[in-house]
């Protein structure tokens, strides 16, 4: 069985399935008995589902020219 701190290094690879079979079999058994990884797992895929979809933030008008004034004055 992987440990908490092997299923953390290849969480995105897992998310993304780019790994090998048995590193996904290893993991989800893993994630099955560990809460820790498993709330892990379960918030990151979360937030890349919401962070890939573009409906979730449309930029108010305007917002663009504020931030590009913000980011010349402050640099």
């Amino acid at each position: 069985m992987v440990s908490c701190e092997h299923v953390l290094n290849n969480l995105s690879d897992f998310i993304e399935d780019d790994i090998d079979g048995s590193l996904r079999a290893e993991i989800e058994a893993h994630l099955k008995k560990c809460r820790r990884c498993s709330v892990l797992h379960d918030s990151l895929r979360k937030v890349l589902i919401i962070a890939c979809d573009e409906r979730t933030f449309e930029v108010p008008a305007g917002y663009s020219d504020r931030l590009h004034a913000f980011i010349d004055k402050h640099l």
